[in-house]
């Protein structure tokens, strides 16, 4: 009798452990999809519709106005691929991430060198290098375009000191793409600045001691000792900075006013000419889907390259 009721109360104690384990299963799950569902109804509204929604543009003849949105198969496509304008302003694109990287590149390394290796008043270079990089895109072209301006800029009082003929730096297609990559390099330096000299800080100060016990020089540390180990920094600055410069148009439409140029718009900015001025939503669509492939590419042949690197 007594081990019958044993037995019936370890059984009912191992139950009521079950329910209370699945009480408490299901009240995680419904915490964790509390977590869940509101970034998922932001994935869906903010980005996965849009998409789906562009691509659907893309196969219509949809208009800004509303009139239109049939389905025209791949006709947007067909006619983006032998729009000349449209390769033009991807060559331009294309030139000015060429342009800039380099200097973005290489400038934030020397800038972080500079204050890595102890120069005086080091939080007053830190908050200069880094401070263009935090303001509006609208403020960065104001300031460019009075340094550029023919008249009175800074820019042309420096080649007048010089005994150089003053340049209509904006307004001449010779030099319209270089005074961009200028006023884009000195905004946006400092974020790869910070990031190079986070790393510089991570490599051991024990590597630099040993090196000048062997009398190694700060040219032969640098060369031996910072750039090898600044390598894993250079690839993320290198693809953060090609995708940011694909992306050209707050500082090139705002420094030229607005007005289109063959030498300067770029492929953003034809989307935008396309489906705002044109009306062409379906067609801007299209060609936003082209670029899209073609940013794909570069980012894939970008990933092989860099795995290939690492694996020898």
């Amino acid at each position: 009798m007594t081990s019958t009721a044993t037995r019936t109360l370890v059984t009912g104690g191992a139950s009521d452990f079950r329910l209370r384990r699945a009480g408490s299963r299901k009240r995680e799950q419904l915490i964790s999809w509390a977590f869940l569902v509101p970034f998922l109804i932001a994935f869906v509204l903010f980005l996965a519709w849009p998409i789906l929604h562009g691509i659907y543009l893309s196969f219509t003849d949809q208009s800004l106005t509303g009139a239109g949105g049939g389905f025209v198969g791949f006709a947007n496509y067909a006619e983006a691929l032998v729009d000349p304008v449209m390769w033009q302003s991807m060559w331009n694109t294309v030139w000015f991430t060429l342009l800039s990287t380099v200097p973005l590149v290489a400038v934030a390394l020397l800038m972080a060198a500079l204050v890595d290796r102890g120069l005086p008043g080091q939080w007053l270079w830190r908050l200069s290098f880094f401070m263009p990089y935090l303001l509006a895109s609208t403020v960065i072209s104001q300031i460019w375009v009075w340094i550029f301006n023919p008249q009175i800029g800074a820019a042309n009082n420096i080649l007048k000191f010089f005994g150089l003929e003053p340049i209509a730096w904006l307004q001449n297609s010779d030099t319209n793409m270089l005074s961009i990559v200028i006023a884009t390099v000195w905004w946006t330096v400092g974020f790869n600045f910070l990031l190079y000299l986070a790393a510089m800080q991570n490599i051991p100060p024990q590597q630099y001691e040993a090196a000048s016990l062997d009398g190694a020089g700060a040219w032969r540390q640098f060369w031996s000792i910072t750039l090898p180990q600044l390598g894993p920094a250079t690839v993320l600055i290198l693809i953060l900075q090609i995708l940011a410069s694909l992306k050209l148009f707050d500082q090139a439409y705002q420094m030229l006013g607005g007005v289109a140029s063959d030498t300067t718009r770029s492929i953003v900015q034809y989307i935008y000419e396309a489906g705002f001025v044109n009306y062409r939503f379906g067609y801007s669509a299209a060609i936003s889907y082209v670029f899209f492939a073609l940013i794909v590419i570069i980012g894939v042949a970008q990933a092989l390259v860099t795995r290939r690197k690492k694996e020898q």
